[in-house]
């Protein structure tokens, strides 16, 4: 295991809770900052260590978006650390329970996700002496709220860690500007807080985001969506056709009734996606709609005899989706999880390893006036201009994380 290095933030984290530091009096520590910062890691080891020191024969909270989550993020990164200061763990998986034990002391320590205004009642009842909710601002208040209030065991700590989101998030209003008024440390941390990354994947992650995820994942602000949602894109980016012979050919689809539908035709080569062709149909243009059949008539002209491997399908397309299934097409529900796709999107088509080929003039059309709806509360996009972009965003998150030989595995309905 490499040995960990803390920074001087870091150690502070590690400190605040216990008697005698200067921040002792503090019922709560909030780490909020760039991504890569270093706060997940040594904000669960404080949490963990403040729990086996402090207690024994008490339960505790672990909380984040979802439980997957939370086992991925917190505990599978955590286990083997808190291991090598000598602690056992017994993972209760049907339980969602994790029972430590540490210099004579044994704890419980409960895991939860708070994936949605329902989850606040999972949490309801128990009592906890110390609660971590990590991405905190990726759950709904009611949650944070609940979980916060079942902390009331004398001496309970709430440790709160995440990335920024808009100035007008319910959280950033809350908690982060008035942390000193509920007694709570607030510490903002940015890449140079953390010893374990390197300069050179500092500026790989300055490259890599734009705009307001800039402005949020690197340098750390809770900063309002803005302007264009591509503000890097300029149509010189646009690549014409290349050559074949292509490895793999996609397609997706975003389906509109009243609205434009649109497909994305890709064919893959050399571990690059292209956007070889598209087909879009406004029916307020054309002064006519089209059917289900039609769309799959088009579909197939714009496939031109290729075949391919997966069709991915805006999910609200119950009816197309029906169609292509019973035409034999390998279809695949498109995942709509619109802010991560937009940041997805932004960071393939950056690198390279997504290309619009200049042939596909709706797509570059609304590369240029897909906006950030600004008079809205929270990150949301203007519902015009976006149908290419929602077909686009669906292909950029069937491609995998970490490499573009293949798409990820996905489970088909």
């Amino acid at each position: 295991m490499t040995k960990l290095r803390f920074s001087p933030k870091q150690q502070r984290v590690l400190r605040w809770w216990q008697p005698g530091s200067d921040d002792a009096r503090y019922d709560a520590i909030l780490c909020e900052g760039a991504v890569r910062s270093g706060k997940t890691l040594c904000l669960g080891l404080s949490f963990f260590l403040f729990a086996m020191v402090s207690f024994s024969g008490r339960r505790f909270g672990v909380c984040g978006k979802t439980i997957l989550s939370v086992r991925r993020n917190v505990m599978d990164e955590l286990t083997p650390r808190l291991k090598g200061l000598g602690m056992e763990l017994e993972e209760r998986r049907s339980e969602n329970r994790v029972h430590v034990r540490f210099l004579g002391h044994e704890n419980d320590f409960f895991l939860f996700g708070g994936r949605d205004e329902t989850s606040a009642a999972a949490i309801q009842g128990i009592t906890f002496a110390g609660v971590l909710l990590d991405e905190v601002a990726l759950m709904p208040r009611s949650f944070v709220e609940q979980a916060c209030a079942r902390c009331s065991v004398k001496g309970s700590r709430i440790f709160f860690n995440c990335n920024p989101e808009g100035p007008q998030h319910w959280f950033y209003l809350e908690w982060v500007q008035k942390a000193e008024a509920r007694n709570c440390l607030r510490l903002h941390f940015t890449m140079e807080d953390n010893p374990a990354l390197s300069k050179a994947v500092r500026e790989r992650y300055e490259r890599l985001y734009t705009g307001v995820f800039y402005d949020r994942f690197v340098k750390g602000e809770w900063a309002h969506a803005e302007g264009r949602v591509y503000d890097f894109w300029s149509e010189d980016m646009a690549r014409p056709v290349p050559e074949g012979p292509f490895g793999h050919y996609y397609v997706s689809c975003d389906y509109g009734t009243a609205n434009p539908t649109s497909f994305g035709l890709w064919a893959e080569k050399d571990g690059v996606y292209y956007r070889i062709g598209e087909y879009y149909y406004d029916s307020r243009r054309e002064g006519a709609q089209k059917t289900d059949s039609e769309h799959l008539d088009a579909l197939r002209r714009l496939l031109a005899g290729r075949q391919a491997e997966r069709v991915i399908v805006d999910p609200s397309a119950a009816s197309f989706l029906a169609l292509l299934r019973k035409e034999g097409f390998c279809v695949e529900k498109a995942r709509n999880d619109v802010l991560t796709g937009i940041r997805r999107t932004g960071d393939l088509l950056k690198q390279g390893k997504v290309v619009i080929c200049d042939c596909c003039r709706d797509t570059l059309r609304e590369m240029a006036l897909y906006r950030w709806d600004e008079g809205r509360i929270g990150d949301q996009v203007r519902k015009e201009n976006d149908h290419a972009m929602d077909d686009l965003r669906y292909f950029c998150m069937a491609v995998p994380e970490e490499q573009t030989g293949g798409f990820a595995a996905v489970q088909r309905r």
